[in-house]
């Protein structure tokens, strides 16, 4: 393991002090800054269970910071080493609870298909993998991006393209790269339109619907500086703070690492990025910065005392380095009823306004699921499968956003469409005493909805429960509104009245005890019951 202090600028600080006999508060002040940053910050080498004598690049690492992918460079086992001068080979290793990483081993030939392989990005749920290269049925096409999905006997699709509109503008182009944000919704590249160019510009595409990207949109002015070269975007988990590579003026080498918070949703405005410095940034060239949703450690390429021509390496950001704080959300989607594990999509709103946060799928082996949400959001999480109804649940990080990262654990049920089945709706909500719907309600009872059109012959008992707190004919008369207001809003949207009738229960039919707060948070309910289908 080495250490990499930040010295240069500490040199430059003490040959200042030495040519003027009076240091003003200030110089002394910056140069205690120095000192105590170069005392803290290191870079560290991941050691040679993970770097050899050859060129290992382009690190990707797991939203949980435990699956750590890279490129080794002409290794012999790399699946074109004797065809292919310089043959780029994905390998990867894993983090034990201990923090020690595994020995590195080589992906099968299904995902080193081409000549220069690389992984850009793996889900937080670690199902899906972007892949460098354009195929089709696991046929290697050309330059590119493309996906792999893990099976339920986990091995792994064959990888198809991305359908991106007018990515034939960018194909002349020999450089090109990407990655993607957690939520799995927006694709950041590297590429230029210029032929026989090798100054990239960053670009960004969002998923469209059915599987088809919009057309690569520039960062802006402020990002993309005329005749300079930005490279290997990377957007942080809190989907805002974006670390990329560029040679630019400002710099300590040929590429640095620079970073630039995202100022609005048009994704071309920026702040003005700032260069990381030393250590991260050396005399020789820096790209592939790369966090999990941590967000604390970075992982890197560098050449700087590698075991072979580059090493992969990572450093301990300082705060100001760091992205905005997130949450990463684990658990399983089972069967309600039957408690068996599922595969199914993942869809993450946020509250009032319904619009998609991100999507996922949980694993078709055992059901988990991973996804990172970030903070100052109220958000409505579900899975979603054929023939079942999602029971969804709330999850208000709006006024959390000081609590910092963390890790949060959250099972989500799939009920079957089926007479006499209770679905749970978390996602309605009233005021303290009060049976008027809160607009947040609307994009539960909207999925109610939809289920009704979607099933015509479907009847259902619309019920709505209190806790044992109150008189019993106060909370008996509560709870009966409450389950008025939901089926007049379900009216309201065109269901006929007879396929709904709607039932106050009170604190007759609790789930959990009335003698904790959180049992009576459960007890206090609205859910609806199948009784025609």
């Amino acid at each position: 393991m080495k250490t990499t202090f930040t010295f240069c600028a500490l040199i430059t600080l003490l040959s200042t002090a030495a040519a003027q006999p009076a240091i003003d508060t200030t110089l002394k002040e910056q140069k205690e800054n120095v000192i105590k940053e170069s005392t803290i910050i290191k870079v560290e080498n991941l050691g040679e269970l993970i770097n050899t004598d050859h060129p290992e690049m382009r690190p990707t690492i797991s939203a949980d910071g435990d699956l750590l992918f890279f490129i080794r460079q002409n290794d012999p086992a790399n699946i074109q080493y004797q065809t292919v001068p310089n043959s780029q080979d994905i390998w990867y290793s894993t983090r034990d609870s201990a923090g020690k990483w595994s020995k590195a081993k080589h992906l099968s030939a299904k995902v080193n298909a081409s000549q220069y392989n690389a992984v850009y990005w793996i889900s937080p749920d670690l199902n899906t993998i972007l892949l460098k290269g354009s195929f089709i049925d696991g046929q290697y096409l050309g330059m590119g991006v493309s996906m792999i999905h893990k099976r339920p006997d986990n091995s792994w699709t064959n990888a198809e393209m991305l359908k991106i509109r007018n990515f034939n503008k960018f194909s002349f182009t020999q450089q090109i790269g990407a990655s993607m944000g957690h939520d799995g919704k927006t694709l950041l590249f590297y590429m230029t339109d210029k032929k026989n160019s090798t100054d990239n510009d960053l670009y960004v595409s969002f998923l469209e619907g059915n599987d088809i990207w919009t057309a690569p949109k520039s960062l802006g002015k402020k990002i993309n500086l005329p005749d300079y070269n930005e490279m290997s975007p990377f957007i942080a988990a809190d989907g805002v703070t974006l670390y990329f590579s560029s040679d630019r003026p400002g710099g300590l080498g040929e590429n640095d690492i620079w970073m630039s918070k995202r100022l609005d949703d048009s994704w071309t405005k920026w702040s003005d990025p700032v260069n990381l410095g030393a250590p991260i940034n050396t005399a020789g060239s820096e790209a592939f910065f790369t966090l999990d949703a941590g967000g604390e450690y970075a992982y890197l390429t560098s050449s700087d005392g590698a075991f072979g021509a580059s090493d992969i390496v990572r450093v301990k950001l300082l705060e100001k380095e760091k992205p905005n704080p997130v949450v990463l959300v684990s658990g399983n989607v089972y069967n309600a009823k039957t408690k068996e594990p599922l595969t199914a999509q993942l869809i993450y709103q946020t509250l009032p306004d319904g619009a998609d946060a991100g999507n996922g799928v949980s694993s078709p082996i055992d059901g988990s699921f991973k996804i990172v949400l970030p903070y100052d959001k109220n958000y409505s999480i579900r899975a979603s499968a054929d023939k079942f109804f999602a029971i969804s649940e709330n999850l208000n990080l709006d006024s959390l956003i000081k609590a910092g990262y963390k890790e949060i654990h959250k099972d989500l049920y799939l009920a079957p469409i089926e007479i006499g089945q209770v679905f749970r709706l978390n996602n309605v909500f009233f005021d303290f005493d009060k049976f008027n719907l809160r607009p947040e309600s609307f994009v539960e009872l909207d999925r109610v909805v939809k289920f009704l059109n979607d099933y015509p012959n479907v009847e259902i008992e619309m019920s709505a429960h209190t806790d044992s707190k109150g008189s019993d004919t106060y909370n008996f008369t509560l709870s009966d509104n409450r389950a008025k207001s939901v089926r007049e809003y379900i009216l309201s949207k065109g269901i006929a009245a007879s396929r709904i009738i709607s039932q106050g229960y009170g604190e007759t039919k609790p789930v959990a005890t009335n003698e904790t707060d959180e049992g009576r948070q459960l007890n206090r309910r609205v859910e609806f019951k199948i009784l025609k289908n």
